[in-house]
């Protein structure tokens, strides 16, 4: 027995060693990063262009090159092997680190982007890494890079180049194939490349798939004004807005659950799912945990409510205050609190020590929306064959939500929790197909059968839900 452990172990040890091809690899990767170090603190201003599509293209090639390299040999199938043993998915050192650098990175990015190299005062020349970024910037808009163009770069570069890795592993099941190609889509065209063009034509920033309350300023005064004075396209975004949570959002995750939004199309879960992926297996799946999330994400949603209530009644009133609250200071709190250190800072600066979803499941106030409605009014449900059930425990292990799927699946229970994101990420790593996700009809019992096995029920003239 204690022999079968070593060599467990030193397989698991033995599978976090890189060939020299992978390292070949990494080392493209390494060397697009050092010239954007390098040109960010020289803080030079010459050759923006070549230095950014060079540093692009080191990273691009190298990053596709060792996704190949490390799936291309291996049968279709999911590969977790050694997560355990590695220090950057074992929150070792090297954990630590990526995640001290993702968080330093944010708190600059919100608070410092000076240090960036982000101009100065009322038409301030850029340097550094901000000035890197001017060249594209120019071509897709025709003005200066931000801040902020700069984070809607990396993100979408890292989530495209983290998301062929994602397909490739997965290359065997045809849903996550599906949804990460949607996710690619709708944070490539819908979140980055439209929202600039629309501010090139001087329209206002919009992102057609960021909903209230996620889009937690969509009624903020600045924001109603910006979209009115833009005519009829602004009356058109302001309408979209409002349908969007009124009645897009209820209608559709009646159909499919929260994960029509939550896994195919938000931009946050996209990178959780993408470049969070290694990092699915921390999030804890303690009932402790499942308390604190529960409490955490209904309170922000009841915050962004309340907040929103205030300063609609201020614009209709010009009263700013009611009792003892300010609708400006209210707003102000959950910008810095929310609005920045929770979703940003805390909600990526942490994958490598709490997982891939620490926004969606502590703080994420749509998240909080649509799983009242899943929980309630929605079809979805991840059904179980609790009899082939054979207790491996990869389902509870790979939920970056942090349900304990096996517990449902030992009780030939359906799961049906408000906080499944529908990832079917549980269904792909089950060795024995015990877990599927489907739409079906909730029966009196805890058992949800499809439309199929309920028409068969009827044409066999067997009674409703004897069959659980």
């Amino acid at each position: 027995m204690k022999n079968a452990e070593s060599m467990s172990l030193s397989a698991g040890v033995h599978s976090a060693n890189l060939s020299p091809v992978q390292k070949g690899a990494l080392g493209l990767v390494g060397s697009g990063i050092l010239i954007q170090l390098i040109y960010w603190i020289s803080f030079k201003t010459q050759n923006a262009s070549v230095w950014l599509w060079t540093s692009i293209l080191l990273v691009s090639a190298g990053s596709v090159w060792y996704s190949y390299e490390t799936y291309h040999a291996h049968p279709p199938g999911i590969k977790n092997n050694g997560v355990w043993f590695r220090s950057l998915t074992a929150r070792g050192s090297l954990a630590w680190l990526l995640a001290v650098i993702l968080t330093g990175f944010y708190i600059l990015l919100y608070w410092y982007p000076q240090y960036l190299g982000q101009g100065q005062g009322e038409g301030g020349a850029n340097s550094g890494l901000i000035r890197l970024f001017d060249p594209l910037s120019q071509y897709l808009k025709g003005k200066p890079a931000s801040q902020w163009f700069v984070y809607g770069t990396f993100y979408t570069l890292i989530m495209f180049l983290m998301g062929i890795k994602f397909i490739y592993k997965y290359r065997h099941d045809r849903y996550q194939v599906l949804r990460t190609l949607s996710v690619l889509f709708f944070q490539t065209a819908f979140a980055f490349i439209l929202p600039e063009i629309l501010q090139g034509l001087n329209r206002p920033y919009f992102d057609f798939k960021n909903i209230w309350p996620l889009n937690y300023y969509f009624f903020f005064d600045w924001h109603i004004d910006g979209l009115i004075q833009s005519g009829m396209l602004g009356y058109f975004m302001l309408f979209w807005g409002i349908v969007s949570f009124l009645v897009l959002t209820p209608v559709l995750t009646w159909f499919y659950g929260k994960r029509w939004y939550c896994s195919w199309v938000c931009g946050c879960g996209g990178l959780a799912e993408t470049a969070g992926d290694p990092f699915r297996h921390l999030s804890s799946s303690s009932l402790k945990a499942w308390k604190v999330e529960r409490w955490m994400v209904h309170g922000v949603l009841v915050f962004v409510v309340v907040m929103t209530a205030m300063v609609l009644y201020t614009r209709f009133t010009g009263a700013a205050n009611i009792l003892f609250l300010n609708s400006y200071q209210l707003s102000a709190w959950y910008g810095f609190f929310i609005g920045a250190a929770f979703s940003g800072v805390i909600g990526v600066g942490f994958y490598p020590l709490m997982g891939s979803r620490v926004w969606c499941r502590f703080g994420c106030p749509m998240a909080a929306y649509l799983g009242i409605l899943q929980k309630t009014k929605s079809r979805f449900r991840i059904t179980v064959n609790g009899g082939q059930c054979i207790s491996c425990g990869n389902c509870s292990t790979y939920c970056e939500m942090g349900i304990d799927v096996k517990s449902y699946a030992q009780r030939g229970q359906d799961v049906v929790r408000a906080s499944c994101v529908g990832c079917g990420i549980c269904s792909a790593v089950c060795p024995r197909g015990v877990l599927r996700l489907e739409n079906g009809i909730l029966d009196a019992g805890y058992r949800t059968r499809t439309k199929e096995e309920l028409d068969y029920e009827e044409r066999s003239g067997m009674k409703p839900g004897v069959n659980k």
